[in-house]
This record gives C-alpha cells, sequence and structure tokens, in this order.
C-alpha cells in the first residue's frame, strides 16, 4: 500500500505521484486548509452548543457568546490569522446580519426568536447574532487565502452588485411585495453560468462550477442552523412547543445569503485592486 510517509522518506518528490494516491495526498491537504478557513466558524459554533441556556458563572448566554465571538475574532487578528483588512470586511457582515436580524424579529414580523435574556441585546436581538454572518464572510475571506482561489468568467461587476443588493433587499421586502427568490435566482444562474472558482488544494490547480460551491456551502449552513435551533440558540414559530427540522426552503435562503457575501468580497477585492493600480 502506497503511504505519504514512503514517499516523505524515500525523498521522491511529492509532485511526481499521480493516480488514487493523488487524491488522497490532496484530499488531505484540502481538508487541512478547509479546517483552517473554518477556524472562526468552527469555535463559534461550539461554543454555540457547549455553552449551556442557564449560561455559565453567572453570566447569561447570550452574552457570554458575544464575549467568546469578540475574544476569537481578537485572537485571530493578533495571531496573524486575519489581517485588518480582513477584520473590517468581517464587521461589515455583521453590521449587515444584525440588521436583518433586527428585521426580521421585529413585532410585526417575528419570522423567528431569541427567547433568552441578555444585556447585549439591542432592539431584542443579541449582539453575537452578526456573527453568525460574518462567520460566512470570514470563511470566504479565509479560504480565498488558504486555498488562492481564483474566479473564471466573473460577470461584470456592476451586474454582480446589483444581484447582491436584491438578495439583500428581498429578505426585507418579501414580507410585503412578495418573495421574488426564484426570479433572483434565476438571473443569478444565468449571471454566473459559465463562471468557474480554482483553487488550490495542494500543488495543481482545481475547479468547479461557482454555482455549485454556493449551493454545497448554503447546504452546510442550513445543516447548522438545524443543530443551532435544536440547541435553542433561535426558535422560529413552529419550534416554540416542540423542536422541528428547518424547512428545507431555508437552503435557498442560505444559499442566496452565500452569494450576496461572495458578491460583497470580491467588490472589495476589486476595489483595493483598483486603488493600487499605478495611474
Amino acid at each position: 500500500m502506497l503511504r505519504l510517509d514512503h514517499y516523505l522518506i524515500s525523498g521522491r518528490p511529492l509532485k511526481s505521484i499521480s493516480g488514487f494516491f493523488r487524491f488522497v495526498v490532496e484530499f488531505i491537504y484540502f481538508g487541512v486548509k478547509e479546517a483552517r478557513a473554518c477556524v472562526f466558524v468552527g469555535l463559534f459554533f461550539l461554543a454555540v452548543f457547549l455553552v449551556p441556556r442557564a449560561g455559565m458563572f453567572g453570566i447569561a448566554r447570550y452574552d457570554l457568546l458575544f464575549v467568546i465571538a469578540i475574544t476569537i475574532q481578537l485572537a485571530m487578528l493578533f495571531g496573524k490569522l486575519e489581517t485588518w483588512d480582513e477584520a473590517k470586511a468581517i464587521v461589515l457582515f455583521h453590521v449587515l446580519g444584525f440588521a436583518l436580524e433586527v428585521f426580521k424579529t421585529s413585532g410585526s414580523i417575528q419570522s423567528w426568536s431569541y427567547p433568552d435574556p441578555g444585556y447585549s441585546k439591542l432592539f431584542g436581538v443579541p449582539l453575537f447574532s452578526g456573527f453568525m454572518y460574518a462567520a460566512i464572510g470570514s470563511y470566504i475571506i479565509q479560504a480565498w487565502r488558504l486555498l488562492d482561489l481564483r474566479i473564471r468568467h466573473h460577470p461584470p461587476y456592476w451586474m454582480a452588485a446589483i444581484v447582491a443588493l436584491a438578495i439583500y433587499a428581498n429578505f426585507f421586502t418579501n414580507h410585503f411585495i412578495g418573495d421574488y427568490r426564484w426570479y433572483i435566482a434565476a438571473c443569478t444562474l444565468g449571471l454566473y453560468a459559465r463562471t468557474t472558482v480554482v483553487f488550490r488544494p495542494y500543488d495543481k490547480d482545481r475547479w468547479m462550477p461557482l454555482l455549485l460551491a454556493f449551493i454545497l456551502i448554503g447546504f452546510f449552513i442550513w445543516l447548522a442552523e438545524n443543530i443551532s435551533t435544536f440547541f435553542g440558540i433561535w426558535r422560529y414559530p413552529n419550534q416554540l412547543t416542540i423542536w422541528s427540522m428547518v424547512h428545507l426552503g431555508k437552503w435557498s435562503s442560505w444559499s442566496l445569503m452565500v452569494i450576496m457575501s461572495f458578491v460583497l468580497v470580491t467588490q472589495l477585492k476589486h476595489i483595493k485592486a483598483r486603488i493600487h493600480i499605478p495611474q
């Protein structure tokens, strides 16, 4: 059986490997880099699952989760796992996510609620909730750097920006003028139909359709949402008396949120690149 340590000991360069063994090596490297990109996501949601509903050390659960999220973010920043520019982008994700949470939990909407007490609640929404959206941005930013992401056949940036604005606006307007997510999704499908994401797990470039990446990330977020509601972090109206699985339609909502987050990251990178172009 071929083993990685055999190649390391024998001095044979890993670039010469092929076949199934190359698949195994690249899969391991891909998994490690993905795990590294999920540092904030993993630690934050580990805290979500481990902190009991009653809180700890006399601190309410929502307040403790907010402190933990801030601590993780600062540790990543000062530990050089994240740059200041990346931190600024994540703050923007937090603000956009928190604004959406305030609207969705308002008295006239009540799409979901945060039933537990806490001093760090603003407009009835715990401040840690914005970090759930920031976690998406953190993952995209980290994965971009660690996997050396490049986008082929990217659509015009102004068109992508319009789609992202439409996605975000629809989360608000669907309560008043109808839900147009599928129309927006159709526009997104046409816009990114030719777009591929190129990434490097180890030493060779690999690629996949960007739309497939959006769908897969949205699915894993939907799974995390099921776990979060099971632990009572927040509740949908149909989960107030007994827990039930989050509706499968939320998968589409999270996929659209991933698209919006991706567009935001690409727009920031595009603007920064243009600023640094020599005149």
